[in-house]
């Protein structure tokens, strides 16, 4: 990309647009998520073909991930996020319509794709927002994406307690997403490829720093998705508590992600990357020992919670740190990405069997060695340090960066 300066304020700017980009895609995810049961039903499958099904987003961002370098690379970066932040929000409306399975795998596929090739592009502009404000924003951008998927999973709860045909809510929901992303991508960074630039390939394997920063975030994405799909699950039958109290404790670790993710940049500027990933796995490897030996209620939601505590940051320093590994930091955001979304999809079932096969307590053993991984293995985000001051009065300049 060229290297083209832009002021202070227009970086300023572009860093709540880009902010605004990442709420608009975590809602387009909350609203899908609260109406899966009635696409469920509209499209006559079962439990395991829904799971089937709920596979292909998985598949469908893993195989379009690495398009997105191409992508941008052809039309520049406002203009690749504002198609592909388009075609993710109207992409919301195609699982509603399917009337049968393979109909409904098709369109997950399309929605998976969209989803994928727009977190790839929206990352890599928060990535480089956060190199010419010289501090880090990308815990905070994550935190907005979590924001965005509580309103849409508010809206939709609404929805489905009102009886809302899921083709309308989706349609009126994708309208309104599309265009509150299209007013957002008006101000990121236009960066442009420079003139004798080669345009990246079309597949390419990422490169080997990106991962290693893939295993630290595949770590924090297991425990999360264990942790959002298993909680209530645990506590309802390995410790015997009422469905509202395990219901509690999910919602209690999601809050916990999204406010220290909001948070959390603050930390990750006073102490570097590496540090805060390190003593968020100790964090997280303390909530998952009060989980498997704490034996009480109490405790195992004081567990979760560390969890989400511990955990909260590392996937977006994850991304910070793929963006500054190499040459082409959209090729090695989308492997980190690539490897993340098949943590998230592996997690869940992986619990379930290992489960099957032990026991959930057991299950939450294997959590807890991986949380521990995050505090062994910080280091390969050490590219998410920056080796600068930060920048911290208002007039200070910006720094002119290539992308």
């Amino acid at each position: 990309m060229t290297t083209e300066s832009h002021a202070p304020e227009e970086v300023r700017r572009a860093r709540y647009a880009v902010a605004a980009v990442f709420a608009v895609h975590g809602a387009v995810t909350g609203s899908f998520a609260t109406r899966v049961p009635w696409i469920q039903d509209h499209a006559g499958v079962g439990a395991g073909q829904l799971g089937l099904a709920l596979a292909f987003p998985a598949l469908g961002a893993s195989l379009a991930m690495p398009l997105a370098g191409r992508i941008t690379h052809r039309f520049g970066t406002r203009s690749a996020l504002r198609g592909l932040l388009a075609l993710w929000t109207l992409a919301l409306v195609l699982p509603a319509l399917a009337p049968n399975l393979p109909t409904l795998c098709l369109a997950l596929f399309v929605y998976g794709a969209t989803a994928g090739m727009s977190d790839v592009v929206m990352n890599a502009l928060g990535v480089e927002v956060e190199n010419r404000l010289d501090k880090s924003i990308m815990s905070g951008l994550h935190g907005m994406w979590s924001v965005g998927a509580l309103i849409g999973s508010a809206a939709g709860t609404l929805a489905a307690h009102l009886g809302a045909d899921a083709r309308v809510h989706h349609l009126l929901a994708a309208a309104v997403l599309t265009a509150a992303g299209l007013i957002a991508c008006a101000w990121v960074l236009d960066l442009q490829p420079a003139a004798d630039e080669e345009p990246p390939p079309r597949f390419a394997l990422p490169p080997r720093s990106a991962l290693l920063i893939g295993a630290v975030g595949f770590c924090a994405v297991f425990a999360e998705g264990a942790s959002l799909d298993w909680s209530a699950v645990y506590l309802r039958d390995q410790l015997e508590t009422s469905a509202g109290l395990a219901a509690a404790c999910t919602t209690g670790f999601t809050l916990t992600m999204a406010v220290v993710r909001l948070a959390g940049d603050r930390v990750v500027d006073r102490f570097g990357a590496v540090r805060t990933v390190r003593v968020s796995g100790m964090l997280a490897t303390l909530g998952g020992l009060l989980i498997v030996l704490g034996g009480h209620p109490a405790v195992a939601m004081t567990g979760f919670a560390l969890m989400g505590l511990g955990i909260a940051v590392v996937v977006p320093l994850c991304f910070a740190a793929a963006g500054r590994s190499g040459s082409n930091p959209s090729l090695a955001i989308a492997g980190v990405a690539t490897i993340t979304y098949t943590s998230g999809l592996v997690a869940p079932g992986a619990i379930g069997g290992l489960a099957q096969l032990t026991s959930l307590v057991v299950s939450f053993g294997l959590v807890t060695v991986l949380a521990a991984g995050l505090a062994a293995f910080a280091g390969v985000l050490r590219a998410g340090d920056r080796d600068r001051p930060v920048i911290t009065r208002r007039d200070a300049a910006v720094p002119d960066r290539h992308s």
